[in-house]
């Protein structure tokens, strides 16, 4: 189909940007338009007005700063993907962006249009809620950091403000013992994920869990975050039985549905299985073993 008409505007600053929001609520963001643009062929979204980011640099770029990985959210996936520092000290994050559709889609499709999107079949919203990340969304009243857990707030539906752009993520600095892993079903190489899980978790000199961050791709409305697996594993060590526990934990956080990717109880089983694979690669890569 053809999308209905609209108008087509390519700022080539955040502050132009941002004006052009506020005037246009009705407008929406083009970032890598993966998503977007199939919406508009089929008449699900109907914008009077894109607003084209494309042409923005200062929303492109990948360092470490302070206490944080800060990502702009126009990054490509690609650059994600080949970026050295992304593989050797973010393997959870260098898991995601390799598997997030295919390599053509990931030259042009961007992590905050992944995240903006809010489809809790995407790969990068389950990955933030287990690294715990910080996302910052602009406006022309400033800078507003929103923590993954109160970013999601239902189906394609996040807490970005009309007059409010995601700008950037912040991605904590991992600690000395620490590691993390993704984990997706697909039935081909670009699909959706039946279901995936990403964990990231920290460990003491005694190997006992300091932290750990579990979340959910693709079993319910939203990406979701298994804070009773999270906690259920602080203070122990990562053996059988913890990971076990946890992985159990984590299937009943879940809330799939039976569609033609497979039954809910299908998908539980899923979830169990990918979250004690991701939680034994975790922890072999916080001991210093399977780099990403």
């Amino acid at each position: 189909m053809i999308p209905a008409s609209f108008e087509f505007i390519r700022p080539t600053t955040l502050a132009e940007a941002l004006a052009l929001l506020e005037k246009n609520p009705d407008a929406k963001i083009l970032a890598g338009g993966h998503s977007l643009i199939p919406m508009m062929r089929f008449r699900v979204a109907t914008p009077s007005m894109l607003i084209d980011l494309n042409q923005i640099g200062s929303l492109s770029h990948l360092q470490e700063n302070g206490d944080s990985l800060r990502i702009g959210a126009m990054t490509r996936e690609a650059v994600v993907e080949r970026s050295d520092i992304v593989k050797k000290r973010y393997p959870l994050l260098f898991d995601t962006a390799r598997v997030v559709a295919d390599p053509i889609v990931r030259n042009l499709a961007t992590i905050g249009g992944n995240l903006a999107h809010a489809d809790p079949a995407n790969d990068h919203p389950a990955t933030v809620l287990a690294y715990k990340a910080q996302l910052v969304a602009t406006s022309p009243r400033g800078e507003r950091v929103i923590a993954a857990a109160d970013f999601f707030k239902d189906a394609f539906t996040t807490a970005l403000s009309d007059d409010e752009i995601l700008t950037e993520i912040r991605i904590p600095k991992p600690s000395g013992r620490s590691g993390g892993a993704y984990f997706k079903l697909e039935r081909k190489v670009g699909d959706y994920a039946t279901a995936a899980v990403a964990a990231q978790i920290a460990l003491d000199g005694n190997g006992r869990v300091v932290s750990a961050g579990i979340g959910l791709t693709n079993v319910g409305l939203t990406p979701i975050q298994a804070t009773a697996a999270e906690e259920s594993l602080k203070g122990k060590s990562l053996d059988d039985g913890a990971v076990k526990e946890a992985a159990k934990l984590a299937s009943e956080a879940a809330e799939p549905i039976e569609d033609h990717r497979g039954s809910e109880e299908y998908k539980r089983h899923l979830v169990r299985t990918l979250t004690n694979r991701a939680l034994n690669k975790a922890k072999q890569r916080a001991e210093g073993g399977g780099a990403a």
